[in-house]
């Protein structure tokens, strides 16, 4: 009666926690609405020098360009605030500058431009972003809009390069890595490298973020990754949030 009474304990904890952890167990970073999620506040230097903070919208961009152009060809680092733009290098072409150059979008040198930027909310956008939703599959999470699945129905066609350049095409980018959690009652997650190539370059995972060899890389933990480490360097406020947990989990409770 015991063996029988701990048996349906285990098995009711197989189906429980996942969805336990999946929810209330990890802390996940509170979300905003819709359209604020992935706008940042670019603040390295604006208000030091009396100006408002950058305004910076991830969804607007992700339209017309992959996210390799900003973080690979234009050498923005992933983290805010850690690339030292000044308003010499965009003027001279180099970060924002390569675009805004008010020829392929507006510029630098209208003083009623300016604050398109320099708005000092996050809030900016909201009406084009709620006329954009509109025609673009949903989620329930982030920005609540699939992206991979707009992309691929050719409903957006960002951009790869700059200098015109095709993602790759390379049987071996098509992999779908399995990775096996340390609790064994936690489903594996899933890596599929075809949708990331698509929109980033190899170089910017391997090898500073990920160890390029399979189960590698050192503390590759749940906790980590909600340190903005591994797959929090965008899963957390950028790309589709850590609180859909079947993307990755596709196994795990829904609880």
């Amino acid at each position: 009666m015991k063996k029988r009474i701990i048996a349906s304990l285990v098995i009711g904890l197989l189906f429980i926690l996942p969805g336990t952890l999946s929810g209330s167990y990890w802390k996940f970073p509170p979300l905003p609405p819709p359209h604020e999620y992935g706008n940042l506040l670019i603040n390295r230097t604006s208000e030091a020098n009396q100006v408002k903070p950058v305004f910076f919208s991830h969804w607007s961009h992700r339209l017309k360009y992959s996210c390799r152009v900003c973080h690979l060809e234009l050498d923005f680092e992933f983290l805010k605030n850690s690339t030292e733009i000044t308003e010499q290098d965009n003027l001279q072409g180099r970060y924002c500058g390569a675009c805004h150059d008010g020829k392929e979008v507006f510029g630098h040198t209208k003083k009623e431009d300016c604050e398109k930027c320099h708005s000092g909310s996050k809030s900016e956008g909201r009406e084009r972003f709620e006329a954009l939703t509109g025609g673009f599959p949903r989620t329930f999470y982030g920005n609540r809009i699939d992206w991979v699945v707009a992309e691929a129905e050719g409903r957006m066609k960002p951009k790869y390069s700059l200098r015109g350049d095709t993602p790759p095409t390379e049987t071996d980018f098509k992999r779908r890595l399995e990775l096996n959690a340390e609790w064994s009652f936690i489903p594996p997650a899933y890596f599929p490298h075809e949708p990331h190539t698509a929109i980033l370059d190899c170089a910017n995972c391997h090898p500073a973020i990920f160890n390029i060899e399979k189960n590698t890389t050192p503390d590759f933990r749940m906790d980590y990754i909600l340190q903005r480490r591994f797959c929090g360097v965008c899963h957390i406020d950028v790309a589709f949030p850590l609180d859909d947990c079947n993307r990755c989990h596709p196994g795990i409770s829904k609880q």
